[in-house]
């Protein structure tokens, strides 16, 4: 990837959504929502505190993370829509 983000900054790209419903029904692209998880594709080295002390993020290159349908900028490169967001604007690490 060409980006590397900057101190407590990710880059997050989405995952794809379901197209049919359990019960066999297909949604179409129009009435589809936004996904609100994600795949972390880079990570910034961390924040600084008061002391100028480094602090790491809590998320790692290949976490799968959730985040608001709203959150982030949007940037293409390469073809590929990507979010650009702080760590504090996740919600969470989806375990496996």
């Amino acid at each position: 990837m060409k980006l590397r983000p900057l101190h407590d900054r990710v880059i997050v790209k989405r995952l794809e959504q379901e197209t049919k419903t359990a019960s066999g029904i297909v949604i179409p692209d129009a009435a589809a929502e936004k996904p609100d998880q994600g795949e972390v594709l880079a990570v910034g080295a961390g924040k600084r505190n008061d002391r100028g002390d480094l602090i790491a993020l809590n998320v790692k290159v290949g976490d799968r993370v959730l985040f608001g349908k709203y959150s982030g900028q949007t940037v293409k490169v390469d073809g590929d829509e990507l979010l650009v967001m702080r760590e504090e604007d996740l919600f969470a690490v989806v375990e496996k």
